[in-house]
């Protein structure tokens, strides 16, 4: 009988300084379902506010969660978390030996939605993922199955999935977990990420993770590299009538 599989699913949200600030990892079986998972905001990171503050983009429109008007929305969100218990405050030594017990239990393929700027984050906040020898990114994952199928692009065009065009004139279309979440779900309707770790992958990545695992083997998954955005171009695939 082979052996079975398991995936570690991890989120970050990260500070200004880029340090992880809130953690999280779910691990699952092939078919999705939950054995494991923790969610904490990181001691050092999260609570000093003033030498790590939550990431903001000063040129983030006003509406956006990304605009420095929305940190003390976002702190709230965390505050009420953790008076409600759902995160708890843990050291980065702490998540280690979480992440110790999961690599002995499970030995999961490692993943993330741009998983090479997670492991930067959390390697710069020292939670250590250097044991996870077998891992792949999530997105280049729905980006080498999807992203460029007619269907996907059809439902870019319904839900206005573009980016800006770059000072150069050039624009693409999204394959985010958000867009490629509604398109997987067939819920167009799905509301913007809460950017909360742990709400990020149950909700986005995992619906994600399972579609992936009925169309490929994990080991075919790893060696795909990042999406390049120049592949899709709205010049390249949207042609005007």
């Amino acid at each position: 009988m082979a052996k079975k599989q398991f995936i570690c699913i991890i989120d970050t949200e990260t500070t200004r300084t880029d340090k992880v600030a809130d953690f999280a990892a779910v691990v699952v079986d092939r078919k999705g379902n939950t054995t494991a998972q923790c969610a904490v905001l990181v001691a050092g990171v999260y609570n000093n506010r003033e030498s790590h503050p939550l990431f903001y983009d000063n040129s983030a429109p006003v509406d956006s969660i990304w605009n420095r008007d929305s940190l003390s929305k976002r702190y709230d969100v965390y505050s009420r978390m953790l008076e409600g218990g759902s995160r708890m405050l843990a050291s980065a030594s702490a998540i280690n030996r979480w992440l110790d017990r999961v690599k002995v239990n499970y030995d999961p393929f490692l993943t993330a939605y741009n998983l090479p700027f997670d492991v930067d984050k959390c390697e710069k906040t020292g939670i250590d993922l250097t044991g996870f020898s077998k891992r792949f990114c999530l997105w280049a994952a729905a980006a080498d199955i999807w992203a460029q199928s007619k269907k996907y692009r059809e439902f870019v065009l319904d839900v206005h999935g573009f980016n800006n065009p770059t000072k150069f004139g050039n624009m693409s279309y999204k394959a985010n977990a958000e867009i490629m979440a509604r398109f997987l779900l067939g819920n167009p309707d799905l509301p913007n990420e809460p950017h909360t770790a742990l709400e990020d992958i149950i909700d986005y990545e995992l619906p994600i993770l399972r579609a992936i695992t009925k169309r490929r083997a994990l080991k075919n998954l790893v060696d795909l590299k990042k999406p390049d955005w120049r592949q899709m171009q709205v010049k390249n695939h949207f042609i005007a009538k």
